[in-house]
């Protein structure tokens, strides 16, 4: 049985083990638009081979929601396809591809090999706060929006407006505790309070399962708590171990994100 779940009319959503990552892939006339690649040429190539069960067609786009490893680094396998994302998408993956590859190779040392053949292949369709993808889908629109920082300094979400789905990217991780590690914590909050007013049906988050509004009026309220805490703990009313155990993740996550705030409350980050 197939693993794609169909989120919107001849939208489909395939949630795959390795990080609970959800790659969409949007059916048009003539061909497909995939939304992220995940981390290595190998997991590509199972995105290209789960697509078959599908359509035929061939990919026509690709869109990275950000220059993370896992939604970026397959990108060379969906060539000659064009790729957009976010400028600073571009500029993250060139710049820090190597560093993110050792990282991960050390987290994974089974995965090494796989990770030393990729090929950094950044988006070559970039842009800075929104485009429309040129993608023949029917009459269908693909938007492509930048909300503002949050999970990096280029996330972005897409929109198809006529079936009402919006993809978020890790700026929305449901069932996990979301990565802070490259974040902007004080402006998580407001730039999910945006996808609160476009997220009108389905939305697919990054990671984990498919949720809707409510699902991101939650996220959101979590992301305040986190801004107030490190607020308090940098104007010295709070102890930072203190703030850890009034988090809402459990308190061995918790710390990354204050910090992280904490850190941004300091002007330590660009």
């Amino acid at each position: 049985m197939s693993m794609w779940s169909e989120v919107g009319d001849r939208v489909f959503a395939r949630r795959y083990t390795f990080y609970d990552q959800n790659i969409v892939a949007v059916m048009g006339d003539d061909g497909v638009l995939i939304v992220d690649t995940r981390i290595s040429h190998r997991q590509a190539d199972e995105i290209l081979a789960d697509l078959r069960e599908l359509t035929p067609l061939p990919v026509r786009a690709v869109v990275n929601t950000h220059g993370h490893n896992d939604h970026a680094f397959g990108n060379h396998r969906f060539r000659p396809a064009p790729i957009w994302g976010h400028e600073r998408c571009a500029d993250m993956v060139r710049d820090t591809g190597a560093a993110q590859i050792a990282r991960v190779s050390t987290n994974f040392p089974d995965m090494a090999d796989d990770l030393a053949a990729v090929v950094l292949d950044p988006p070559d369709r970039t842009f800075d706060t929104e485009t429309t993808v040129p993608f023949d889908a029917g009459g269908r629109l693909v938007e492509l929006r930048y909300l503002g920082r949050g999970h990096t300094d280029n996330d972005i979400v897409v929109l198809i407006p006529d079936v009402d789905v919006l993809l978020a990217g890790d700026l929305l991780e449901n069932d996990a505790t979301p990565y802070f590690g490259d974040g902007f914590p004080m402006d998580w909050p407001v730039t999910v309070e945006k996808i609160v007013e476009l997220a009108t049906g389905a939305v697919v988050p990054g990671h984990g399962t498919v949720g809707d509004r409510a699902f991101v009026v939650h996220q959101m309220t979590e992301f305040r708590a986190i801004a107030e805490l490190a607020t308090l703990v940098h104007a010295g009313s709070l102890d930072l171990d203190a703030a850890v155990l009034r988090t809402p993740y459990p308190a061995d996550a918790a710390r990354q994100p204050l910090e992280r705030a904490l850190a941004q409350l300091r002007g330590e980050l660009d």
